[in-house]
């Protein structure tokens, strides 16, 4: 009897270690997103969550990862491209919580300041709904396009109603933009490709869009895991003081904590 005490006792000291040695993959983007969730890592081992950091190079498809199973989390993009990927693709995705803030700006090889850019200058945006739209408002922000009443977030070119410079507006990959510099006027770049190119849209960016809170970065994870007590580990160790001054000293402002 006494053995097999003894031997129950020691599965269970098993069984708990496992628990607390929970793994648990994470999908980001390569850059900014990756370098903080490797950090995020350091935090969750010391409370029993083990993360694989997993990059992807495009923003298509960690959702798609996500949702077919193949990675537990992610963390690379903000609220309403989340939501228009759940909306076009039918996924079961939701965010948990807020990330970073990584702004949108707009860089430029050939002008220095908006003042120079001529009629019929050529503009590269992304290409997803998402990002585009964000780029459009920007360009709208700046007096250079106007755009349909009400159309918010969900602005596309179709929804342009001026276009006073004639500007030549050319949607490519986001990956891609940063490269697009040396084709166009103006390339408008999320702040994770420009920051990997060497980009930052504080002292590089001829202009900057305002902090808009639709596009503050989200964790995402399946609907039926939002509740687990590892993804409430997992947001506790990102949203914890040694992730907040690893941010602010790692990127000296181009990308800001949003707890």
């Amino acid at each position: 009897m006494k053995k097999l005490i003894a031997v129950a006792a020691l599965a269970a000291l098993f069984s708990t270690g496992s628990a607390l040695a929970e793994t648990k993959k994470v999908g980001v983007t390569p850059g900014p997103h990756a370098q903080i969730v490797e950090k995020v890592k350091e935090v969750a081992a010391k409370k029993g969550l083990d993360l694989d950091v997993v990059e992807f190079s495009d923003y298509v498809v960690p959702n798609q990862a996500l949702n077919d199973g193949d990675i537990d989390i992610n963390s690379f993009q903000h609220q309403p491209y989340l939501d228009n990927q759940v909306k076009d693709r039918g996924y079961d995705l939701v965010s948990v919580a807020k990330s970073v803030n990584f702004p949108m700006a707009g860089y430029s090889k050939k002008i220095k300041s908006l003042a120079e850019l001529k009629d019929g200058a050529s503009v590269a945006i992304p290409n997803d709904p998402s990002n585009g739209a964000r780029a459009l408002l920007m360009l709208a922000d700046q007096k250079l396009i106007t755009l349909k009443d009400g159309v918010g977030v969900k602005a596309s070119l179709a929804d342009v109603t001026g276009n006073p410079k004639n500007l030549n507006i050319v949607e490519l990959d986001a990956a891609q933009l940063p490269r697009s510099l040396d084709d166009v006027d103006v390339s408008l770049i999320n702040t994770n490709y420009a920051l990997a190119a060497g980009l930052n849209p504080k002292t590089d960016g001829i202009f900057q869009e305002d902090t808009k809170a639709p596009y503050v970065g989200v964790i995402a994870v399946r609907a039926k895991d939002k509740d687990e007590t590892w993804v409430k580990t997992f947001v506790e160790s990102y949203h914890s003081d040694e992730v907040k001054a690893f941010v602010l000293e790692k990127f000296k402002g181009a990308i800001t904590p949003t707890w």
